[in-house]
């Protein structure tokens, strides 16, 4: 397992939803996140919808910079092009731990299509579809 320090993804505090790398393969990632009291996307104890957006964008720049052949084992910037079929069915709250997992499902140049899913306590509380464009310096 990897900490946050050794992920190195461009996102820099408050803004970080990852904080372990607990499995990456060339088509998938998996990553851990424990939500604090002092995350900015919280709201009365609840982690909110934008959070668990960008938890599953966050998870799949962690996996980016994992993979195997990334030298430098950074991820490269990107941005959220589109969001599909997002569904929620629970929100995580304060104190509790989440696991999400990305899938990449096609990947043409610098874009990148994957379902995301984030799990609490093995049950699927969120899933969607997100469009990320990297850019190449």
């Amino acid at each position: 397992m990897a900490s946050f320090e050794e992920i190195n993804i461009p996102q820099k505090p408050p803004m970080v939803m990852v904080d372990r790398l607990l499995e990456v393969t060339d088509a998938m990632t998996v990553t851990s996140f424990l939500i604090r009291e002092d995350n900015v996307f919280c709201s009365k104890g609840i982690f909110r919808e934008p959070g668990l957006i960008e938890n599953m964008a966050q998870t799949a720049a962690a996996g980016v910079g994992a993979k195997p052949g990334n030298i430098e084992g950074k991820a490269p910037l990107g941005f959220i092009g589109g969001i599909r079929n997002l569904k929620i069915t629970g929100f995580p709250v304060v104190g509790q731990q989440i696991i999400s997992k990305v899938t990449i499902l096609h990947q043409v140049f610098d874009a990148t299509i994957v379902q995301g899913e984030v799990y609490l306590q093995d049950i699927l509380i969120a899933t969607c579809e997100l469009k990320i464009f990297l850019i190449n310096n």
